[in-house]
């Protein structure tokens, strides 16, 4: 089976977030970037889990700048195959879904995994909407996946419960936790991944429908209120009145 795994570069959650001046774009000044959890940990792995059981090839799929090699390298030190990078300033998840769709159309891929978000923006959207150019069956969420032939049985977690679903290859999917474990690339895997094939590829013509107007910061959060242990009733009051918690 032919596996697409798409993966984002995303700030380590322990980067302090700032904007330009003008509150139109991301500071990028000092920021340590890493590959986004999910896709790494998640959908990145469990494609490489079921290579190894069904045999087949893992590519991974990047649409970002040169510098992004660093964090596509790692996904092919875990144990990718081999990876695309399309070269462009991803500026909307639709630009992104739109990219890797054009270089989909041409391959023949039989599943294509990615995280359910990335931690930046949380969005979740990549994934349905590549599914939409594709034309392909989409399950978000996945929380378990099992192949049988060319059949897959995916468990995602709902309210209250598990649902359990069936889907024909081709199709996309969305990695949450439970999906697969983390693999750390070893010393093999590393110099391995040097010389692994890296395709870089031309972005297709694209014009996102919305574009950003500005970003805020939230406001800062106020100091803490001590109060009396014994003065139940200002708590109270404070709770209703100024955190609007009651």
């Amino acid at each position: 089976m032919n596996f697409l795994v798409c993966i984002s570069k995303t700030p380590d959650t322990t980067a302090k977030i700032s904007f330009s001046s003008d509150l139109k774009t991301f500071n990028s000044a000092g920021v340590q970037y890493i590959l986004n959890p999910y896709d790494e940990w998640y959908a990145l792995v469990k494609a490489i889990e079921l290579k190894e059981q069904l045999g087949g090839n893992v590519t991974i799929c990047n649409v970002g700048p040169l510098d992004n090699e660093q964090i596509i390298r790692k996904g092919l030190a875990i144990g990718a195959d081999d990876a695309v990078r399309i070269d462009c300033e991803p500026l909307s998840s639709m630009q992104v879904a739109f990219q890797i769709a054009q270089y989909a159309k041409s391959k023949s891929f039989d599943m294509i995994l990615l995280g359910k978000e990335t931690i930046d923006y949380n969005g979740s959207e990549v994934g349905a909407m590549l599914a939409e150019y594709l034309d392909l069956p989409f399950v978000s969420y996945g929380s378990k996946l099992d192949m049988n032939g060319n059949v897959a049985t995916i468990e995602r977690d709902i309210e209250g419960g598990t649902e359990v679903l069936e889907v024909a290859t081709p199709f996309v999917v969305s990695a949450a936790k439970g999906m697969a474990e983390q693999r750390i690339p070893n010393m093999r895997g590393i110099m391995m991944a040097k010389s692994k094939a890296l395709e870089v590829v031309a972005p297709a013509p694209f014009e996102d429908l919305a574009v950003v107007d500005h970003y805020d910061l939230p406001k800062e959060k106020s100091s803490v209120k001590m109060i009396d242990p014994e003065n139940m009733q200002e708590l109270v009051r404070l709770l209703h009145e100024e955190a609007k918690a009651i």
